[in-house]
């Protein structure tokens, strides 16, 4: 039975522990695999078994649970219907038959369709096409008519914090700062007088009550779902100060001072906190939002002859594109006219343009530079190569790294900890001695200054920022525990072909010998005779002969043996050209180029002989060359502290001879493909944490092995390579790029995790007094305690999330 991955924008979480609920709350369902809930990302990844749970249930207990989920919304026409019976056949089809789409509803009079459903699971193209199978038509609305949900949600939460900050400071500056005057003597008798409390208190209430409501909210769902968030914390700490002094207001006799100041204060810079929380943490998504960005609009398509501008939702696979200078790519297609530099950095992360010509693929979302291109659509809406990596990205961010366990473990007893721990500091103050307002300061200060939100913002918003830093380089990593286990590596694996080197041979020496000593010539008679063959060493030959300029003669009388070499008859001479035992095998003495043959060899090349009439007239040594930027990434995995093995195929001489050129410390030669995985096996059983480097296809079963597979993928086969990491430049210096990143992004975790546990193991007992700097202070300075927690409080969720944000300035 297959299982299905849903993706769920969620809204209405205020800390981590909202985030244990939800995901406690989505496991109770039968058929639900496993969920994780991404506070810094407010998304929920689901996996389900579709045939026992459906995504309507998914949504229907998260809402149940006290939050909401972002769904777009879009209103179709449809043509076609004869009677009520074809809207509710519509109805049926969308409801039943197209996952993602949460509910639709068919008006017969007006002929719409209005369809909520989730971008992450379905999209335009699928709505319409279920439209048109039941055998209705239906009209694509104009992008502007279609309302991005998810964005329109966190825009209005941004601004809803707003609004709410700036009415509790419209109301909360003034109590402050004539409460503040009225303590310390500076506006005279008439601030003692009872109705200026009365007036305190008609300022206080409006904060309490509106910019404070969403705790009030906040804290009632998280304890009806049996758990204790940081709503309960600050809802418990601000109302202690509110209704002690609307107490004190209804009966004096209690007391003479009354505190709406301490809780107006604290709401509003709590709120201020959470303000900025929110803006600061939607920068940690820019990534996704900036390689969304890509995807030009419109398309010029070319149908029965003419230039048509259509939205990219309408291309279709097979459809002809033009693309001109300075145009975006709509969708991935193959050239057929024209000739281009395109600059794929989008993808690759190299900066340097890529030539294009008829033939070559071209991927959606990169930029033409120069000349205009026509190609054919071969990939279009959720299966090009962008669309796969902004689901592979968003998939990744939404996991959970395995360092988060902790703080998860830590969040799930914080607030009720903190509780215990402020009732006990309130009952032992009061106690020994102090009087009631004292302690009940000491009281609001633990409620307020503890904050679980930085314990849950650590680690998500670091995976995240390094995440999207990755995406931009190149660098893809499929799961935040491949983020992680990349850090602890010690060893790194490399297969040789394809990756350390080219995947083709190249001409790399030519010698003259006896009477033939000009090295063009050996290579045009060479060149001559492997025109006809179709081995990989003789296009070899041929390819250096064209790259030299030389233009080789016409070949007769071909005949090709296979494996060992060619010969033909070249402008009247019996010309041959193969391994060295073939061609002694046809009686050609070759003893006085032995020592050279040798030598060649022993560099780990192939060599092949060239006679003339039966001697010998030259030797052409053919290898599969380092890439360019091999021996630099190797320096640079040795500058990490990495041991550096490569696996190969080659015999040891071979294989030794690229390994002392690329500098690698130790090698595996002789290893057939279905055996590297065994090799790498093998690494690890000495105690070594081993990532494995391949192609992603050959080294499929390696790759799976290794702690972490790191598959070198080019163009658009990124999204489907096999492995942890993607590296999709095919550039190997992206391995240490990738570990280097890998490294950043645990060292800023680990801060952030120091910094969250430091912030409340210090900060909870000097609010509790065991630790008091403000003891010696005047009682008067002493009640500014709670709100100096409570801007403490809003500082620490903003340092972490800060803190994870100076990764995309990293040097990757």
């Amino acid at each position: 039975m297959g299982e299905t991955n849903v993706r769920l924008p969620v809204t209405g979480m205020t800390c981590a522990n909202c985030a244990a609920n939800i995901e406690r709350n989505v496991k109770k369902l039968p058929g639900v695999k496993d969920a994780n809930v991404n506070f810094a990302s407010e998304e929920a990844s689901v996996t389900i078994d579709p045939e026992a749970v459906q995504v309507d249930d998914l949504i229907e207990r998260i809402e149940g649970a006290g939050f909401g989920v972002a769904k777009t919304r879009v209103e179709l026409p449809v043509t076609g219907m004869t009677c009520a019976n074809c809207a509710a056949n519509i109805e049926r089809a969308l409801n039943r038959k197209v996952p993602g789409v949460v509910n639709a509803s068919v008006n017969f009079a007006t002929e719409r369709a209005s369809v909520e459903y989730l971008p992450s699971m379905t999209d335009l193209d699928e709505i319409i096409a279920a439209v048109e199978k039941a055998g209705y038509g239906a009209v694509r609305p104009r992008e502007e008519e279609i309302e991005d949900a998810e964005a329109a949600a966190r825009r209005a939460e941004i601004q809803d914090q707003t609004r709410k900050f700036l009415a509790g400071v419209l109301f909360a500056a003034p109590l402050f700062f004539l409460s503040m005057g009225r303590d310390f003597g500076l506006l005279g008798a008439w601030s003692h007088a009872p109705w200026v409390n009365w007036l305190f208190w008609a300022l206080a209430t409006p904060v309490q009550f509106y910019t404070g409501w969403d705790y009030y909210t906040g804290g009632w769902k998280s304890l009806r779902n049996g758990s204790a968030n940081m709503d309960v914390l600050v809802a418990m700490g601000s109302s202690v100060a509110y209704f002690y002094s609307l107490a004190l207001l209804v009966y004096p006799p209690l007391g003479e001072h009354v505190y709406f100041e301490t809780s107006a204060v604290i709401i509003t810079l709590i709120k201020l906190g959470k303000m900025l929380e929110a803006r600061t943490k939607g920068r940690t998504g820019g990534a996704i939002r900036k390689l969304m960005g890509l995807r030009p609009k419109t398309a010029t398509v070319v149908r029965d002859g003419r230039e048509t501008q259509v939205p990219i939702e309408r291309i279709q696979v097979g459809d002809v594109i033009l693309v001109r200078p300075g145009e975006s790519v709509p969708v991935d297609g193959e050239v057929r006219e024209g000739a281009s530099s395109v600059d794929e950095s989008m993808l690759t992360g190299e900066p340097l343009p890529v030539d294009k010509g008829p033939g070559d693929e071209i991927t959606g979302g990169t930029i033409n530079k120069a000349g205009l291109l026509k190609f054919r659509a071969t990939r279009v809406g959720r299966d090009t190569a962008l669309a796969r990596i902004i689901r592979m990205v968003r998939e990744a961010q939404g996991s959970k790294a395995p360092i988060q366990a902790l703080a998860d473990r830590v969040a799930a007893v914080f607030v009720p900890g903190v509780i215990g721990i402020a009732l006990v500091t309130f009952a032992i103050w009061w106690i020994v001695g102090e009087a009631f307002v004292p302690s009940m300061i000491r009281l609001v200060a633990v409620l307020v200054i503890a904050c679980p939100c930085a314990l849950g913002l650590a680690t998500p918003t670091a995976i995240m920022a390094g995440m999207g830093k990755g995406a931009e380089r190149g660098i893809l990593f499929k799961s935040s525990e491949a983020l992680e286990t990349a850090a602890g590596l010690d060893t790194i694996v490399l297969d040789k072909t394809g990756t350390l080197t080219r995947g083709e041979p190249a001409v790399v020496d030519v010698v003259g010998t006896g009477s033939l000593t000009d090295e063009d010539e050996v290579l045009r008679l060479a060149a001559t005779v492997e025109r006809g063959s179709e081995h990989p060493l003789g296009k070899a030959v041929v390819r250096e002969a064209s790259k030299r300029g030389i233009d080789p003669a016409e070949p007769e009388d071909f005949l090709a043996s296979s494996g060992a070499g060619v010969r033909a008859r070249v402008e009247g001479k019996r010309v041959s050209v193969g391994r060295p035992e073939w061609i002694e095998e046809s009686g050609t003495d070759l003893s006085g180029l032995g020592p050279r043959i040798q030598a060649l060899q022993g560099q780990g090349k192939t060599v092949m002989v060239l006679t003339a009439d039966g001697e010998a007239a030259g030797l052409v040594a053919v290898a599969d060359t380092l890439k360019p930027e091999s021996r630099q990434a190797v320096e640079e995995l040795h500058d990490l502290g990495l041991r550096v093995a490569m696996l190969t195929g080659d015999n040891e001489q071979t294989a030794r001879a690229i390994a002392q050129e690329a500098g690698i410390d130790e090698i595996a030669a002789n290893v057939r493909p279905e055996d590297k995985s065994s090799r790498v096996q093998a690494f690890q059983e000495e105690g070594r944490k081993v990532g494995m480097v391949g192609d992603g296809i050959n080294d499929a079963p390696a790759l799976a092995r290794a702690d972490v597979g790191l598959a070198i993928g080019t163009g658009t086969d990124v999204a489907i390579e096999t492995g942890g990491v993607i590296l999709a430049s095919g550039d190997l210096t992206g391995v240490p790029r990738a570990l280097n990143l890998s490294r950043s992004t645990m060292r800023t975790i680990r801060q952030n995790l120091f910094w969250a546990f430091a912030y409340n193991v210090a900060l909870i007992p000097i609010a509790a007094g065991v630790l008091n700097p403000f003891e010696s202070l005047p009682l008067l300075l002493r009640q500014l305690h709670p709100i100096l927690a409570a801007l403490a409080m809003a500082v620490s969720s903003i340092t972490v999330v800060s803190n994870s944000l100076r990764l995309y300035r990293a040097r990757v």
